[in-house]
């Protein structure tokens, strides 16, 4: 049975739902509670004393899963954030599933029994919103359309919320394009249907290598360049430094180089093992067109100049080149889990790094563009904040996303949620460190995928 302490950690338990009822509002309080659940999912739940009503559902990034030895859950955010939210009657809880990588269909699912488990220990919340970064954002997005009845609101933060369809996609333009003009006949690299976790490292790791050998003259710079474009990575990519000039081409590519890798060749194996098959394709792609649109034609330009190239000859030798089909049941499966439709059912409110990768800060505008046409754009807010890097926010941050989002969900309009607002909101308490949110509307997202 779950063991179920008012202060401390507690041991796990392999049944969620023989929990006892307490009192609403963490009376009892302060509670926590560890857990696994029939699936095998690990949970948590802290409830403060005092609590106000509200408790905050944390799924986990990608390749974060409970696995055999039952890793404990995650409660979100970072330290400072959880303490401040705890301190100031937020519940808190999180699932871990027991799946590994693209576990969005495990999570969906074992969220609910989280919880469950939850209004067993402490009571029905009042406002119950959903939160997590990368996948775990994925996650809260598809909570958002897929069980309104659990959740009444949704943070997705640095979250792949065009879908895994879109993203890999994406991913597959640039690789294409890499391999076409600087490794043509490389057998090692291979674009899609891998047949193992080893061929993918053996490939990944030829791919390493011909980029960085390209990286070191000036025509293989500007077909990184090129590539790039296409997977839209970002010009300003590196934490810690600082942003390339609006015309520094050379600065823009050596940020593009050094998220390349990351980017274009993230791991795909997993993800077709999972949906049984190649869900990305590029029949039917005009590479020109993708390129005139992606923002970066400028850069790509000056760079294929500088080298003596002609870029134009390359765009032909892009649009010649044999395509990629994708397998209909994959594509079935990760438009299955997840890819948003835009069918809202609660307020949803997304924070993206401008420098992002992974996904791309596109994303943001694709997941807006259908939440838009779905007629949803009244429930859907969006927040940028200025840097570079993944899921890279500070406790002030998030702490001023969960309060925006909560205030949207008891006075069933949004208030503040422009970037002056959301750093006045974070600069309340010093002790949660700075904010950087900015005005900033993304670029189109060049592949966007909508299920039928």
């Amino acid at each position: 049975m779950i063991k179920r302490a008012a202060r401390g950690v507690v041991a796990l338990s392999t049944a969620a739902l023989t929990l006892t009822p307490t009192p609403a509002l963490g009376e009892d309080g302060p509670i926590s509670v560890t857990g696994v659940h029939p699936s095998g999912a690990t949970y948590a739940i802290e409830v403060p004393r005092g609590w106000n009503g509200t408790v905050l559902s944390f799924s986990p990034g990608y390749g974060q899963g409970a696995g055999p030895q039952h890793l404990p859950a995650d409660l979100g955010g970072d330290a400072t954030a959880r303490s401040w939210l705890l301190a100031h009657g937020y519940a808190l809880a999180g699932t871990r599933p027991y799946g590994d990588g693209w576990a969005v269909e495990e999570t969906l699912r074992d969220s609910a029994d989280t919880l469950a488990a939850f209004a067993k220990v402490a009571g029905k919340p009042a406002v119950t919103l959903a939160w997590g970064g990368s996948m775990g954002g994925a996650i809260a997005a598809g909570l958002a359309e897929r069980r309104p009845d659990l959740i009444d609101g949704a943070l997705p933060y640095c979250a792949s919320v065009a879908g895994p369809v879109a993203m890999l996609n994406q991913s597959l333009d640039a690789a294409f394009a890499f391999k076409t003009l600087l490794a043509p006949g490389d057998d090692a690299v291979k674009l899609v249907r891998l047949g193992s976790a080893e061929e993918e490292a053996r490939s990944v790791a030829a791919a390493r290598a011909v980029l960085d050998a390209a990286q070191r003259d000036p025509a293989g710079q500007a077909r990184i360049a090129l590539a790039a474009s296409f997977a839209q990575v970002s010009t300003w990519s590196v934490p810690g430094t600082p942003e390339p000039g609006a015309r520094d081409w050379a600065g823009q590519q050596a940020q593009e180089y050094a998220a390349f890798m990351a980017t274009v060749f993230s791991p795909r194996y997993p993800l077709e093992r999972r949906a049984g098959g190649n869900f990305s394709w590029n029949t039917g792609v005009d590479y020109r067109r993708e390129l005139r649109e992606s923002g970066r034609l400028q850069q790509v330009r000056a760079l294929y100049d500088r080298a003596g190239l002609d870029l134009d000859a390359d765009l032909a030798a892009l649009a010649a080149a044999p395509r990629v089909s994708a397998d209909p049941g994959a594509v079935a499966y990760m438009e299955s889990y997840f890819t948003p439709r835009g069918a809202l059912g609660v307020p949803v409110l997304t924070v993206h790094e401008r420098g992002d990768n992974y996904p791309t800060v596109t994303q943001a505008r694709a997941y807006a563009d259908v939440v838009r046409r779905a007629g949803n754009g009244a429930l859907l807010r969006q927040a940028f904040v200025d840097r570079p890097g993944h899921c890279r926010y500070t406790a002030a941050e998030l702490v001023a996303a969960v309060r925006t989002l909560r205030s949207r969900v008891l006075t069933g309009h949004w208030t503040g949620t422009d970037a002056h607002r959301l750093n006045e909101l974070a600069a309340r308490d010093p002790a949660l460190g700075t904010a950087e949110f900015v005005p900033y509307t993304p670029g189109r997202f060049l592949r966007p995928h909508v299920p039928r």
